[in-house]
């Protein structure tokens, strides 16, 4: 009897317990013409993944896009904007190497200061920073997207220890039951 209380408590403990990793906050942004201040009439498109480390201080950027009008010649993100979802920013974080193409994708992570990166953080959070692909055609850009939150999704590690100790606790309420 006192080693399945040590089993019970050791099986709470292990589900109470916090993983020891770093917060990400993911976002994704849509990129359009249509999103572009002003529009641009383009059909080039895209979609960016944007994944923020808080402990390491880096950005990883995910990007796809097809159909621009020209190479690109630059992309970055912009922050932060005066009106949310509407107006244009500097840039606060410019991709180095970035595809010289019409259709592509990118992949790469930053590692930035931490006043950098809670500034980048905080006006991503508050919508005002936006994934910009810009070309020989439409220098200002051809196609945006507003960085959005996407929803949380629990770290694998994290899901593994809950389920670990739900079945610890299932296995001593069935052994409870067949004693009793």
């Amino acid at each position: 009897m006192k080693w399945q209380a040590t089993a019970a408590m050791a099986a709470a403990a292990l589900m109470l317990a916090a993983p020891a990793s770093a917060i990400t906050t993911v976002f994704t942004a849509t990129l359009t013409g249509a999103a572009e201040s002003p529009p641009v009439a383009t059909s080039a498109m895209g979609l960016g993944i944007v994944t923020f480390d808080d402990t390491l201080f880096t950005v990883k950027v995910e990007e796809l896009f097809i159909g621009l009008s020209a190479p690109a010649t630059a992309a970055h993100i912009h922050c932060c904007t005066v009106l949310p979802g509407v107006s244009t920013s500097g840039v606060a974080l410019g991709f180095t190497s970035f595809p010289a193409a019409v259709n592509g994708s990118y992949v790469n992570t930053f590692t930035l200061s931490a006043s950098s990166f809670a500034s980048l953080l905080a006006g991503s959070l508050a919508g005002k920073a936006y994934l910009n692909i810009h070309n020989a055609v439409y220098g200002g850009g051809e196609i945006r997207g507003f960085l959005v939150a996407a929803t949380p999704v629990p770290e694998p590690g994290t899901v593994t220890l809950w389920l670990s100790g739900l079945g610890v606790v299932g296995v001593l309420a069935a052994r409870r039951r067949r004693q009793a």
